[in-house]
């Protein structure tokens, strides 16, 4: 037997479902007939959706139609796949350059979500999984977008619970994480070393979007035992310039990273 959660995720697919170009606006009992519900299981979860923005209804007439909650969800779904397809070839020959991993993250709320990566020919190397949710503050990939999100998101996360270690070189101190979140806007990079596994380090810039704000990063990322400070820094130039690349053709029009950014002294 499936769940109530389940059953009503269900329910709410099929309501979704019935809305087309050919037919955006439906009342409650044309929804109920064409999703195969009770014209009462209908009329309650529509209303539940219109709550949640998912659905939004004409004043005049009742009928329902699609709300802005979708066309947030879409724009989400649009800035996924313009971000990789943009990025592929930078990535490609980050990889031959470096011969390291070469990781694409976006943004997605106070975590990073990974949706690409191309991995290092050697046989010892990094691997993320495409999928792979992980947290802003650990990790070069996470702190490259955190760094530049608004102060009050910054102070929200440092405030709170959330920043738990995973390895003994994950900053979870307030001012420690503060100070390199500073560093990070400095240089238009961030490394890790060990903060998200113990034996690997990274480097990674963020990317922004049309609207000048971040919304993802790159980074290469291998273990300590070739990713030496030296070469992590030699990494930090190519990427800077691939990921104002990647930002340019994406809309960005603010002031490239490359031309901001201080070198590590």
């Amino acid at each position: 037997m499936p769940s109530d959660s389940s059953s009503t995720l269900q329910h709410i697919t099929a309501v979704l479902d019935c809305f087309s170009t050919v037919q955006p606006e439906l009342g409650v009992r044309e929804v109920a007939r064409l999703a195969n519900l009770s014209p009462s299981t209908a009329g309650r979860l529509m209303a539940e959706m219109k709550e949640a923005g998912i659905l939004q209804q004409n004043p005049a007439n009742r009928a329902y139609s699609m709300g802005s909650k979708i066309l947030a969800w879409a724009g989400v779904y649009l800035s996924t796949l313009d971000l990789r397809e943009i990025a592929l070839p930078f990535m490609e020959d980050l990889r031959q350059k470096t011969g390291e991993t070469v990781s694409l993250y976006l943004l997605d709320g106070m975590d990073r979500l990974c949706i690409e990566r191309m991995e290092s020919h050697h046989t010892v190397r990094i691997v993320t999984r495409v999928g792979k949710r992980l947290p802003l503050y650990a990790g070069s990939g996470g702190k490259a977008m955190l760094a530049f999100l608004p102060e009050a998101q910054i102070e929200s996360l440092l405030n709170s619970d959330q920043l738990v270690p995973f390895t003994s070189a994950t900053m979870v101190d307030p001012l420690i994480l503060r100070q390199d979140l500073e560093k990070v806007r400095r240089q238009g990079y961030a490394i890790s070393v060990g903060e998200w596994l113990a034996d690997a380090a990274g480097v990674a810039t963020p990317i922004f979007g049309r609207d000048n704000t971040v919304i993802g990063a790159i980074s290469i990322s291998g273990p300590t035992s070739r990713c030496t400070p030296e070469q992590i820094e030699a990494y930090a130039d190519c990427l800077v310039q691939a990921a104002d690349e990647i930002s340019l053709q994406l809309g960005y029009t603010g002031v490239r990273v490359s031309t901001r950014r201080e070198k590590t002294p």
